[in-house]
């Protein structure tokens, strides 16, 4: 984290979330929150009040050098769906589910669930793999990437 970003952010009363460092809110004087979430160099700002964005935009302006791209429509693999009519945002993966079957090379008729594991199913440190061979096969197993 950029120590002169963190110290300017901060000097707005603006409080860094505790599980995630790289999430700040700030609690507005009507009771509502204004959220600024920060992944390398892009920024989202979340909020429901135009206003209020902008002066945020506007005060960061003012000490970084800063590109406005509009309105967000994806960030990290998520696309973002407003339907300001009802007031509700959506987040959603699908060009990222459409992917996952090319990547692996799953090709013709798969089986959807609800849940990859069942809900009662607990992950323990017991059923690590405990060989070196098993450790190794592991290794190539492209369970979490970046794609």
């Amino acid at each position: 984290m950029d120590k002169r970003f963190n110290s300017f952010i901060r000097g707005k009363s603006t409080h860094a979330a505790i599980y995630d460092p790289c999430v700040y809110y700030n609690k507005l004087p009507g009771g509502e929150y204004i959220y600024l979430l920060l992944y390398a160099d892009d920024m989202l700002i979340a909020f429901k009040s135009r206003p209020t964005i902008d002066k945020l935009k506007k005060d960061l302006s003012s000490e970084f050098e800063m590109k406005d791209i509009g309105e967000v429509k994806k960030m990290l693999g998520k696309e973002i769906e407003r339907d300001r009519k009802s007031d509700k945002v959506s987040l959603t993966q699908k060009g990222y589910l459409q992917k996952v079957p090319q990547r692996l090379n799953i090709n013709g008729d798969t089986k959807s669930v609800s849940t990859p594991l069942a809900p009662h199913f607990k992950l323990k440190t017991t059923i690590s793999p405990t060989t070196v061979e098993k450790r190794e096969y592991m290794t190539r197993v492209p369970y979490a990437s970046s794609w």
